[in-house]
C-alpha cells in the first residue's frame, strides 16, 4: 500500500452555498469512483478556492460524504489576473495499491481547461 496524492477541480455556476457544495460533493465522488476508493482511504484533503467563492466552506460539504474523521483544510487560491474564476481545487492523499500511472486525477466542467492534458 503506498500514499499518494490525487488532484481534481471544478468550476461552480455561482457563489452560493448550495453550488459550492454541489460542486465539491460532484468531485469528490468523481474523484472516488475514477480511483475506486472509500473516504476510509483517504488520509487528508486540501481545497483551494478562488477568492470570488466565499459563500460556504468546500470542506463542510465534503464532511457531509462520510469524511467527518478525515483531516480537511481550505485555502484561498493565488489570485492570479485572468486565471479560471469560481474555481475549487482538491487534493486528496490516499492509501492505494495504484501506480502513479493508475491515478485518475478530475477536472470537471470549466476546470477541465486547467490541465487539459489529464482531465478525465
Amino acid at each position: 500500500m503506498a500514499i499518494r496524492a490525487i488532484r481534481g477541480a471544478i468550476q461552480v455556476p455561482e457563489n452560493t452555498a448550495g453550488d459550492i457544495a454541489a460542486g465539491v460533493q460532484e468531485l469528490i465522488a468523481a474523484i472516488l469512483k475514477a480511483n475506486e476508493l472509500t473516504p476510509s482511504e483517504v488520509i487528508s484533503v486540501f481545497f483551494t478556492s478562488t477568492a470570488d467563492l466565499n459563500a460556504a466552506f468546500p470542506a463542510a460539504a465534503c464532511r457531509e460524504m462520510g469524511f467527518a474523521n478525515v483531516p480537511l483544510i481550505g485555502s484561498v487560491e493565488v489570485d492570479v489576473p485572468g486565471a479560471l474564476d469560481r474555481t475549487v481545487r482538491a487534493m486528496l492523499h490516499v492509501e492505494t495499491d495504484r501506480s502513479p500511472e493508475q491515478i485518475t486525477h478530475i477536472y470537471l466542467h470549466g476546470a477541465v481547461s486547467l490541465r487539459r492534458d489529464i482531465a478525465q
